[in-house]
């Protein structure tokens, strides 16, 4: 009976307008959804207990608006949910010496994650939570098989490569051949009723922090031509300028 515990993070949806106000990006509001990476995750999760039984743990780190994401994992099927409860803005030391140490308490025995967020993209969670624990990390996965122990298959040089994972061992996950299942209308109501279990841990402070958002810069008006008189003049454009050619 396999402990096995994900990752998910709240972050802006990635259709949502984003604006920045003073120097920081206002998110008052924005929309908040699961990171689209964490379903692939939670999705691999829970075939992990079908194959193989035991029980799935959905966490997070943040406020009590972070509880949202967690009722949608219950919705499609994790058994608990728990968040560790911090308001902080949290480097990625901080963060992931948070969440190992949160996981340690859960006892958990494998560990899935999204590859990356959709808000940071740093792609360093499944890896840092692995390397404070001490365990095996694979990352970019894209399909799990469970018969006869734990393999996944990730990108390699000129194609995928099938790896056999011991566990104890987290799981960074691409979207893959992993088709998310969508909640019913039990799920969503057990979901409501859920209790979320709300942890604390003891966390190191951040030795990074944001000075300023911005923007990026506009993007230059474009260019068209006409007739076959230009053909030079945009074949030395797509050379000079856009690198094309």
């Amino acid at each position: 009976m396999t402990n096995i515990v994900v990752l998910v993070k709240q972050v802006p949806d990635t259709n949502a307008k984003i604006v920045v106000s003073g120097d920081r990006v206002d998110l008052s509001a924005v929309k908040k959804v699961m990171s689209p990476y964490d379903e692939f995750a939670v999705e691999t999760a829970l075939r992990h207990r079908e194959a193989a039984g035991g029980e799935v743990t959905a966490m997070t780190l943040g406020g009590a608006g972070a509880d949202k994401v967690l009722k949608d994992a219950k919705a499609i099927g994790v058994d608990h949910i728990v968040r560790i409860d911090s308001e902080a803005e949290l480097d990625s030391n901080a963060l992931q010496t948070a969440l190992a140490s949160a996981l340690s308490q859960l006892g958990a025995e494998v560990v899935y994650c999204g590859k990356s967020a959709a808000d940071s993209g740093a792609g360093s969670t499944g890896p840092g939570v692995a390397e404070r624990m001490g365990w095996a990390s694979v990352s970019n996965v894209i399909s799990v098989a469970f018969e006869g122990g734990l393999s996944v298959v990730a990108p390699s040089e000129g194609g995928n490569a099938k790896i056999s994972v011991n566990m104890p061992a987290v799981i960074s996950c691409d979207k893959g051949d992993v088709k998310v299942r969508k909640p019913n209308v039990k799920g969503i109501m057990q979901a409501k009723k859920a209790q979320v279990d709300v942890k604390s841990v003891d966390i190191p402070a951040s030795s990074v922090a944001i000075v300023a958002h911005t923007m990026p810069p506009a993007k230059p008006a474009g260019k068209s031509y006409e007739g076959g008189a230009a053909a030079a003049e945009v074949a030395q454009l797509l050379r000079d300028e856009a690198n094309v050619i």
